[in-house]
């Protein structure tokens, strides 16, 4: 025992020469956390604390959760290894949380051991599914603030979602080390906002380390233990899985009730399905077996599960033959943006089909639907929360399963209200919902056509305020609240069409206000709007199709035309390329024929005979327009989707 605290006193003396900048306690790192790996299993409900950070983006909770791994030991200081939950190549390249991620970790306090289940979130809008899901499994959440940067408009939702969910919240301000740190502006805005005190308030700096042990002291002393009763029958919510090419379907569950080991027999609520457990593991962050998990821990579920559609998020695990009551269900996340994937090649569509099965697994928020293109082939029409989930989930298609595709524009959901008919009246189909321009239908039968509009929350330093209220109304926004939340801060809340924002809103706000404007938005309802189309040579063309609001119908049409022009290859007949929305011409340029000289053979005689072959060529080119398909290359439609 004595050469052994005395070779740990070396290693850690070391260890504060290596990082002098860090302040941690170094005695925290010894081989007794991981002897205590294997008694998981034999910490009561009553020192269990399951909880998770929740900030707006690069406010520092992947950095926090670095520190709370390194603190307990359970990764080791100066490995080499940053932002260790986020695991994903997608997420080291882009700097950015887009998978939550949980680990459980052991903490000694006054002389007990504690067993903290910690979930790190993603900070951005669009991933605001993972949030959800993740909290169902905590009883507390640390909502963390920039110091610098103050309250952000994701901030204020993570706030309200954890806040509707009567969970318990530790308010903590990170980076107080930076230069223009200021705390008590930042809590002056906490209690402004959310009626938060100051006294309340944890100051921190994950970076250095600073102030981490207070946050581990709130998290067992303020954060309740989970209300479970281990004698009961079992229950165990599923509340993320993803896909191993080896054990099948992974499940990572929150058991609220009873106990599980390897070999039982568990049902599903939902699939009625029953599966034998093969193995049982906790995430330490890395993944360490256990002979059995109890009520109020968080751990992963091998069972032989095979199918994508039998891992549903939210759905309630027992013990097969125990009647037992499903806990509550979350609500499925609803699609926003919708595009289409086709593979490069239709060779590789059974390849593509595994990768967005599989993909799905991982990312429950994604909706898939089969979808077919004369131009493109088989695909998928696929529904997203957001531009960035969906730009992530296409990069994590190429990076994690090698696959390629085109990726079409995207759109969102219209609500069409069609003319009143005898069938549809009689089948309640009068009204419809199309994300897909192909499927839009005719003007001829539409009676009022609606765009979907959204809540949109900014808040922004002073000085901005009046080119941010100018782009707003550029994007066709109806201002409907404003509070001061400090002395040089606003929060604007705006009526905004969902196709305005989509696409380019995020990078025009962080653009002209150098990046202080923070953005968040949600669903609130229907307005009107049309469907352009392309024609080529009076000939429809569904895949070149997009839905636009009628204000701007105009302007995307004759500049649609314009690029269409550029990009279609010449063929032997003249192209009338015109835009066309609700049966009304926006836009039109004509792509000239390749000209053959027939009169070149011509050497002299009568002008006569020139004119009659001129004639001839117009009447050949005439009856070849008025039969012949224009035929567009692959590579055309490519081409105009890419860009």
């Amino acid at each position: 025992m004595i050469l052994r605290n005395l070779v740990l006193q070396i290693v850690n003396n070391k260890l504060r020469k290596l990082s002098p900048k860090i302040n941690i306690p170094f005695k925290r790192f010894s081989t007794q956390v991981n002897e205590k790996v294997a008694n998981f299993v034999d910490i009561p409900p009553e020192r269990i604390r399951n909880f998770s950070i929740i900030a707006h983006v690069d406010h520092g909770k992947s950095t926090l959760a670095d520190r709370i791994l390194e603190f307990t030991g359970a990764v080791k200081i100066n490995s080499g290894q940053s932002q260790v939950l986020d695991k994903l190549q997608v997420e080291k390249e882009r700097g950015i949380t887009v998978k939550a991620q949980s680990a459980s970790v052991l903490y000694d306090y006054k002389g007990e051991t504690y067993l903290l289940n910690l979930i790190d979130t993603p900070g951005h809008v669009d991933f605001s599914n993972e949030v959800h899901r993740s909290l169902s499994a905590c009883q507390g959440v640390i909502l963390l603030v920039d110091a610098n940067d103050g309250v952000q408009a994701q901030t204020v939702a993570n706030f309200y979602l954890a806040f509707g969910k009567d969970l318990v919240i530790i308010p903590v301000l990170n980076k107080i080390d930076l230069k223009n740190a200021d705390p008590g502006r930042v809590c002056m805005q906490l209690k402004s906002l959310f009626d938060i005190e100051e006294n309340e308030v944890l100051k921190i700096s994950a970076k250095l380390g600073t102030g981490i042990e207070d946050v581990f002291h709130a998290i067992i002393e303020r954060l309740p233990f989970p209300k479970v009763d281990k004698s009961k029958k079992l229950r165990a919510l599923l509340f993320d899985s993803w896909y191993d090419r080896y054990r099948g379907v992974l499940c990572l569950v929150y058991l609220t009730d009873g106990t599980i080991k390897i070999g039982d027999e568990i049902t599903s609520c939902y699939s009625k399905k029953s599966y034998e457990v093969k193995t049982l593991s906790m995430l330490t962050p890395h993944e360490q077996s256990v002979t059995q998990l109890m009520a109020g821990q968080v751990g992963l579920i091998s069972c032989n599960m095979r199918s994508h559609k039998e891992a549903l998020i939210g759905d309630t695990l027992h013990t097969t033959g125990d009647n037992v009551e499903a806990l509550d269900k979350f609500e499925p996340s609803k699609p926003m943006v919708f595009a289409g994937i086709y593979p490069l090649d239709q060779s590789q569509h059974v390849n593509l089909r595994s990768a967005i099965e599989k993909l799905c697994l991982n990312d429950s928020a994604v909706t898939v639907a089969p979808d077919t293109s004369p131009a493109l082939g088989q695909g998928w029409r696929l529904g997203f929360l957001g531009l960035l989930h969906l730009e992530v989930f296409w990069q994590r298609l190429h990076q994690e399963h090698g696959t390629e595709s085109i990726l079409t524009a995207p759109s969102v959901t219209y609500k069409i209200k069609l003319k009143p008919t005898k069938q549809n009246i009689k089948d309640g189909t009068d009204i419809v919902y199309v994300n897909n321009p192909a499927h839009f239908p005719s003007h001829i039968a539409i009676e009022e056509s609606f765009e979907p509009i959204v809540t949109g929350t900014i808040i922004t330093p002073d000085e901005y305020l009046g080119a941010i209220m100018s782009l707003c109304m550029d994007r066709r926004g109806t201002q409907t609240n404003a509070i001061n939340i400090d002395n040089n801060r606003v929060m604007l809340q705006y009526e905004l069409p969902l196709c305005e924002i989509v696409v380019d809103f995020h990078d025009s706000l962080k653009t002209i206000s150098s990046g202080y404007a923070s953005f968040d938005y949600e669903h609130a309802g229907f307005k009107s709007s049309a469907l352009l189309c392309i024609l080529l040579n009076g000939v429809a063309v569904d895949e070149l199709s997009s839905i636009v609001h009628i204000t701007r119908a105009q302007t995307i049409g004759k500049r649609m035309c314009l690029r269409l022009k550029d990009i279609i290859p010449r063929q032997l007949v003249q192209i009338a390329i015109q835009a066309e929305v609700n049966g009304k011409i926006v836009g039109r340029e004509t792509l000239k024929a390749y000209r053959k000289d027939v009169t070149a053979k011509l050497y002299g005689g009568d002008v006569t005979r020139r004119m009659k072959l001129l004639a001839q060529q117009a009447e050949g080119k005439k009856k070849m327009r008025s039969v012949a398909n224009i035929a567009l290359p692959r590579e055309t439609f490519i081409e105009v989707l890419k860009k």
